[in-house]
């Protein structure tokens, strides 16, 4: 099997953070069928007003067609750079107080997303070597952001919500909580079983990757029907982090 021509790098002008752009659009517009008001159908391009504020992480395969190399993308929002922007993206659906309150140095992950043909291989990891440089770089203590389920009915995903809530609910003190109105409930039937292995499976391969890192998740779902997802907030203390999951993306970097 022919490897990938992998490159690294942050967006370093608005050429690099259009196709980053046009990545997010093919994944959350074209597949999701998520809209907004600044998305440029035209360009085909997936824009926010929190766009200027952040750094980009773009994953390129250079094997490629000029122009169209970007396979990968990670938005990512320090705490500084979020009170220039009015606040962190995720606080129009969640109340981050807690975090806030913690005092440590923070980061808002977002906009993570692969290209269709590099999804289950080597492109996630070589992503998220990059976040773990970039969070030693500026000293991260906490990191957070939506993950999302496709689709808006709840009573679809009353299992895997449920399941997340009983097993991966965020300690008091970073337990961040889904905002009204469409902030709801994940412990969907508290008199439910659960059967945690067959409801982990329902949870999309990049939650549960959080969770195997050590991550957690905060309280209650967010019913994006713009997006037409409904979002769980992941939290992330680096001093929590599982050690053996963590050392996979920091073994090259010491």
């Amino acid at each position: 099997m022919i490897q990938p021509n992998f490159q690294l790098s942050m967006a370093k002008d608005p050429d690099d953070l259009a196709e980053a752009q046009r990545l997010r659009y093919a994944v959350f517009v074209e597949e999701l069928g998520g809209d907004g008001p600044l998305v440029d159908h035209l360009e085909r391009r997936e824009v926010d007003a929190y766009d200027a504020a952040a750094d980009h992480l773009i994953l390129r395969d250079l094997d490629r067609d000029p122009g169209d190399t970007v396979i990968g993308v990670y938005r990512m929002l320090t705490d500084d750079r979020a009170a220039a922007a009015g606040g962190f993206y995720s606080e129009r659906e969640y109340d981050l107080e807690p975090l806030r309150r913690t005092g440590r140095p923070l980061l808002e992950l977002g906009r993570s997303c692969l290209h269709q043909n590099y999804r289950g291989g080597g492109a996630m990891f070589e992503l998220w070597s990059g976040l773990v440089e970039y969070v030693l770089e500026n000293k991260v203590e906490i990191m957070f952001g939506t993950a999302s389920f496709h689709g808006t009915n709840l009573d679809a995903l009353s299992r895997p919500l449920s399941a997340l809530h009983r097993y991966s609910l965020a300690p008091q003190e970073l337990r961040v909580k889904a905002r009204p109105p469409f902030g709801v409930p994940m412990d969907r039937d508290p008199e439910m079983h659960v059967d945690r292995l067959a409801a982990m499976r329902e949870v999309p391969a990049l939650i549960k990757a959080y969770l195997r890192l050590g991550g957690y998740v905060g309280e209650g779902a967010y019913v994006d029907h713009a997006f037409n997802t409904t979002d769980v907030c992941l939290v992330m203390d680096t001093a929590r982090l599982n050690a053996r999951q963590s050392a996979i993306y920091t073994r090259d970097r010491k």
